[in-house]
């Protein structure tokens, strides 16, 4: 089975894995051990992540779908649906009470208690392959196949700002500590670091 999860800040004890067999492996680090296999996508699993407290997963499919877990029980909490691409990436709020995910041309936020849909983002122009929350939450990164990166502002959901610069995709970016900046690569060779309006 390919590794093919991350894990988050905060979550050190057990490992997991992911991958075509449509399940999730946790493992636990310190002896190797399988303590549990989460079932339940219809198709291969291709990205994972913990909340910041540790205690919900998040396992995102080609099935089109967002399964949030319960770690200590392994039991299913909710099934997030309405993409109707397959699903890039997922990323929890700092607060772990929000959960982004990002298919297609949409990036959709999520309720993470009820597993209610709270905002769905739709402007990019191509596929958006990974998401990102400032650290204090307020503000959403989103990139993929187009040229640029966009903020959004997460309490009202709307398009704050488009960093513009990069000559061909950008593949991944990163908010600085205090939120200030964020830097973006992109398969232009290049690292740009931006300053973010206030």
């Amino acid at each position: 089975m390919d590794l093919l999860g991350r894990l988050q800040p905060g979550w050190e004890t057990p490992g997991l894995a992911g991958g075509a067999d449509k399940t999730v492996n946790l493992w636990d680090v310190a002896t190797g051990r399988l303590t549990q296999t989460l079932r339940g996508h219809a198709d291969q699993v291709v990205a994972i992540a913990f909340s910041p407290d540790g205690k919900r997963l998040a396992s995102l499919s080609w099935d089109k779908t967002v399964k949030l877990w319960d770690v200590p029980t392994g039991i299913l909490r909710h099934t997030l649906t309405g993409h109707e691409d397959p699903v890039e990436s997922v990323t929890f709020s700092p607060d772990g009470k929000l959960l982004a995910s990002s298919a297609g041309k949409t990036v959709r936020l999520w309720d993470v208690n009820s597993g209610t849909l709270m905002k769905a983002l739709t402007t990019h122009e191509t596929a958006a392959w990974s998401v990102s929350f400032s650290p204090d939450g307020r503000l959403l990164a989103s990139a993929g196949l187009g040229k640029t990166v966009n903020l959004w502002d997460v309490p009202s959901g709307t398009l704050r700002q488009t960093l513009v610069g990069h000559s061909d995709k950008v593949t991944s970016f990163a908010f600085s500590p205090d939120g200030k900046l964020l830097a973006s690569g992109s398969y232009d060779k290049t690292i740009k670091i931006w300053r973010l309006a206030k």
